[in-house]
């Protein structure tokens, strides 16, 4: 009998001191950062709205009465995109990666977006690597910027912004010329 109460009060204590050198986290390394490159990029955005074959389409939207709402754009539509993105504004330029991501119209009295967009490159020097654009995006403005937010691939841990200007916009297609300065390692 006493030596299985001893039993046990030695595996209370192996057990007790496995509960206190488990932890989550392990001790910080010195961070020895890699040279910070800045990397500038130049794109097309190319976005089809209503076809036979869009890019965008509407997720949903909130039911708001008319009189609550002065833009012809509804606050509060949410939708999915997946464009391509081009080196030139035509319609035939050479393909080179994707945006997909999700924009939200968040403005009340005006046409403000907030967007979380991934750009993926899929081809030339960058092909596998991303940035990520989270921002407030004012889109009725013919130029803007936009914040980056993040990458993948060549682009870990990137920051910086996108300069986009308008290039073309009616009823069915919209094409944005993009200018991005992104800091990574």
């Amino acid at each position: 009998m006493g030596g299985t109460y001893m039993l046990i009060w030695i595996l209370i204590i192996c057990l007790s001191q496995v509960a206190v050198q488990s932890q989550y986290y392990s001790k910080s390394l010195p961070y020895h950062p890699k040279p910070v490159k800045v990397t500038n990029l130049h794109f097309f955005f190319h976005e089809t709205l209503s076809s036979k074959n869009p890019t965008t389409v509407e997720i949903a939207q909130v039911n708001i009465p008319s009189n609550h709402n002065n833009s012809s754009v509804p606050f509060a539509t949410l939708y999915a995109l997946d464009d391509p993105l081009k080196i030139g504004p035509e319609h035939d330029s050479e393909v080179i990666g994707n945006a997909q991501g999700l924009t939200v119209l968040a403005g009340t009295n005006t046409t403000d977006a907030v967007m979380y967009v991934d750009f993926e490159f899929t081809s030339g020097k960058f092909k596998g690597s991303s940035i990520s654009i989270f921002s407030r995006n004012p889109i009725r403005e013919i130029e803007r910027e936009v914040a980056v937010i993040g990458g993948r691939g060549q682009f870990k841990m990137a920051t910086g912004f996108a300069l986009l200007k308008a290039y073309f916009i009616n009823d069915t297609n919209v094409i944005i010329e993009y200018n991005v300065t992104v800091i990574h390692y």
